[in-house]
């Protein structure tokens, strides 16, 4: 004997379809962070960034500041988007 739940069924297919959107709009090679003091706006950044000393401070301070513990589902930055946007701007990609 068994039981159906529909209504769970359904929202566990809303939700891969949801998770699944989110992850088909990052190319490959590219990983997505969120960048803001207060409100937050995702990005979609090379991987190749990660070379780079620059962008590697502004992960460690993300690290002193979030830790592990992203609410944002993604690695969160702690910087203005205009500082980012510099930042980035500036490497060698």
């Amino acid at each position: 004997m068994g039981f159906r739940l529909p209504g769970i069924v359904n929202a566990k297919r809303s939700l891969s379809h949801i998770a699944a959107t989110k992850t088909l709009d990052i190319p490959k090679g590219c990983f997505a962070v969120y960048v803001g003091e207060s409100q937050k706006k995702r990005f979609v950044i090379p991987i190749s960034y990660l070379n780079e000393p620059l962008f590697l401070d502004l992960l460690n301070q993300a690290e002193e500041e979030f830790g592990y513990d992203h609410p944002m589902g993604g690695i969160t930055i702690p910087c203005s988007e205009d500082s980012f946007l510099d930042l980035t701007s500036r490497l060698h990609v």
